[in-house]
């Protein structure tokens, strides 16, 4: 096979980078280098994708090719330390001849400037508004950053990227800094984007603020800051080129494009405000992702054979699972808040409004429900009310579920600790650093925490916050364990599904499935349930890993399946729930919603409650 390096430095599709990455398309192209999709042949079974940033150093001077790679590997560095979902991960960073290489998550979608460069006529203005809220969510956090804040300096449409679900995710971290108050740095930035105090070299968590302001005028008026005079914004109001902006939301641009700093809105969290209030006094457009709900929808379809009695719909998708208590509905979804609903005719009750999305599955106790974010808190709210009780904040977000045991929530978060907390005070008891992500729900015994990470890593620790062993998977371990008799079974991301003996963390079994798995198992009758990113839902014989039966969905499952009266129950990312026979896998019917579900159903007094990427919360008939 033909090296990746042959010719001028620059990679040549279908050939092999690092005996790793296979070149397949050119994404980007810069005055430095270029951006490539390339296939992990690492996982030959698994399309995985990644982007492949490449820095071809030219520079005849010695020190002006040092400085080039200084800049990249601190690029590197800097991604290496980020964790929030609109930022890419980094997987790798190496140097190869004249060129080095950052190895990234490959983001599938467009940037702002293509989008606008494809639309005729301009963007919808309240989509416009929510990617800004999504730009001040990122920029908050890095600039909250620790231990030392950073500044991106280089907001502008083409380094916003707007992923196949329709969220926002920042790219190009080259000249992103971290901030030291008082330092000076070289002008940086894109003409027409930047302010007028980093043409002196200074750059603080204003100079960010500023572009992207400088990027909404563009957004909203189609006119390119770059083609005009520096700092002429007042020049150019909004509202005529664009009559459709409301004053408030051209108000919020012009105060963050004020010359003086100290003018403008002094956090990301305040301009992300601002921005949220024009949502609300804009209720007329559509799509509007931060507007308040719709009524609960009565489904007409004139189809005999749906079983869809109400449908609910949110503000955005809904990842994540339902708990039921006493006739309500609780969940979260990706639009912030947790809702309570009837689950008889689908009517809100309350919902509480966190600041990041609630992909897990809440849990209650007399009459509190506890909930992590995406704002890196775990919430706990009062049934009765919709009030908060009390929050307790992590160093990273909070995906997975908590559970509750002896008085303490506990749950992982991003920052890879598990962490015990106290129910009446919310305040931490103990926590244990597993070195990764913990994004699988923690399975509480008598005496242990049995948990994942996403390192590739299933632990068992004590309740005084000892890790009494560990078991590593080749990959990431999501899937949240099913303990019973002494046995945890769990699948990983490395295509396995495992069976591990609870007192010494040794495996009994091993299953293969054909791809890896996100999906927690679900165990009735000695028969384990679970769903595979191959599209199969599998029946497992528990005590030796025979397969007993696999159904094929028309797409992945992430879900997670449940049995109810006989009956195995998954939804699927082709959009259907599923009800198969738990024993012979043959399906007794199934129920087409708008978007994937990755949640695990939850079934009370004959009706099943699922949400779905499509925004809404079904009941369905069962």
């Amino acid at each position: 096979m033909p090296t990746a390096l042959e010719g001028h430095g620059q990679l040549k599709l279908n050939t092999t980078l690092g005996n790793r990455y296979l070149i397949q398309e050119v994404i980007g192209v810069g005055g430095m280098g270029a951006v490539y999709r390339a296939r992990d042949l690492h996982f030959p079974n698994i399309e995985r994708y990644l982007a492949i940033k490449e820095m071809i150093n030219q520079a005849p001077d010695p020190a002006a090719r040092k400085a080039a790679i200084d800049n990249f590997e601190r690029e590197a560095h800097i991604l290496a330390t980020l964790t929030h979902p609109a930022i890419p991960k980094i997987f790798d960073f190496f140097s190869d001849e004249n060129s080095s290489y950052l190895v990234l998550e490959y983001i599938p979608g467009k940037d702002l400037e293509l989008l606008l460069e494809e639309t005729q006529g301009f963007l919808p203005i309240n989509r416009i508004v929510e990617w800004a809220i999504e730009v001040c969510d990122v920029l908050d956090y890095l600039h909250t950053h620790k231990p030392e804040p950073i500044i991106f300096r280089d907001v502008k449409p083409s380094n916003i990227m707007i992923n196949e679900h329709g969220h926002v995710v920042l790219v190009d971290f080259g000249i992103a800094k971290l901030f030291k108050s008082g330092q000076k740095g070289t002008m940086i930035g894109t003409e027409g984007y930047s302010p007028p105090e980093q043409y002196r070299g200074e750059a603080t968590h204003s100079a960010d603020i500023y572009a992207l302001g400088a990027s909404l005028h563009h957004l909203l008026t189609g006119r390119d800051p770059r083609l005009e005079p520096p700092f002429t914004f007042s020049e150019r109001p909004i509202s005529q080129a664009n009559p459709a902006v409301s004053e408030e939301l051209e108000a919020v641009v012009i105060k963050s494009l004020q010359y003086n700093p100290q003018n403008r809105f002094q956090s990301a969290v305040e301009m992300k405000e601002a921005l949220r209030n024009t949502i609300k006094k804009s209720p007329s457009e559509e799509p509007a992702v931060l507007q308040q709900p719709v009524d609960v929808i009565r489904v007409e379809t004139g189809d005999p054979s749906s079983r869809i009695l109400w449908s609910y719909n949110t503000g955005d998708e809904i990842r994540g699972s339902t708990i039921v208590n006493e006739g309500v509905v609780y969940f979260g979804s990706y639009d912030h808040n947790l809702y309570a609903i009837n689950g008889k005719d689908g009517a809100l009750l309350w919902k509480y409004e966190t600041e990041g999305g609630i992909v897990g599955k809440p849990t209650l106790l007399d009459d509190v429900i506890y909930f992590g974010s995406e704002d890196n808190r775990a919430y706990a709210v009062s049934t009765n009310s919709g009030r908060l009780v009390w929050s307790f904040a992590t160093e990273g977000p909070i995906r997975c579920s908590p559970q509750i045991a002896q008085n303490h929530l506990v749950l992982g978060s991003d920052d890879g600790y598990i962490y015990a907390v106290n129910l009446v005070s919310g305040k931490i008891t103990w926590k244990v650093d597993t070195g990764s992500a913990i994004r699988s729900t923690p399975y509480i015994t008598d005496s242990e925490v049995i948990v994942g990470n996403e390192h590739g890593e299933m632990f068992s620790i004590d309740f005084r916050g000892t890790i009494h062993w560990s078991f590593r998977a080749k990959r990431a371990i999501t899937s949240s364990p099913w303990v019973d008799k002494g046995v945890a079974y769990f699948a990983s991301l490395d295509s396995m599904f495992y069976a591990i003996d609870c007192k010494t963390g040794w495996a009994i079994w091993r299953f293969r499935m054909g791809k890896g798995s996100v999906s927690s198992p679900f165990k009735y009758n000695n028969y384990l349930y679970l769903g595979s990113a191959d599209g199969n839902i599998y029946c497992i014989d528990a005590n030796n890993s025979r397969e007993i039966w696999k159904y094929q969905t028309g797409h992945q499952v992430g879900g997670s399946p449940v049995v109810y009266k006989d009956q195995v129950f998954c939804g699927s990312v082709d959009g259907h729930i599923y009800c198969l026979d738990y024993k012979t896998g043959k399906l007794k019917w199934k129920q087409e919603t708008g978007g994937p579900i990755t949640g695990t159903p939850t079934i009370s007094s004959q009706t099943l409650f699922i949400g779905s990427h499509d925004h809404h919360l079904y009941a369905i008939k069962v």
